[in-house]
């Protein structure tokens, strides 16, 4: 079988609430790591989460 062209990832808080969201990319389209602004509901503010791996 076929290997996905799809990998979950986590995207980490950088306010360090140890807040994240669990999203997909494909990496062979996006080499880089993924850093998105998105709502940190802890700090109640927009913050830049960074990619991280999925233990």
């Amino acid at each position: 079988m076929a290997k996905p062209a799809t990998i979950k990832i986590r995207l980490n808080s950088t306010a360090g609430t140890g807040f994240f969201y669990v999203t997909k990319k494909n990496p062979r389209n996006m080499t880089e790591k993924m850093v998105k602004r998105k709502y940190d509901p802890v700090v109640r503010k927009h913050v830049e989460f960074k990619e991280g791996k999925i233990k």
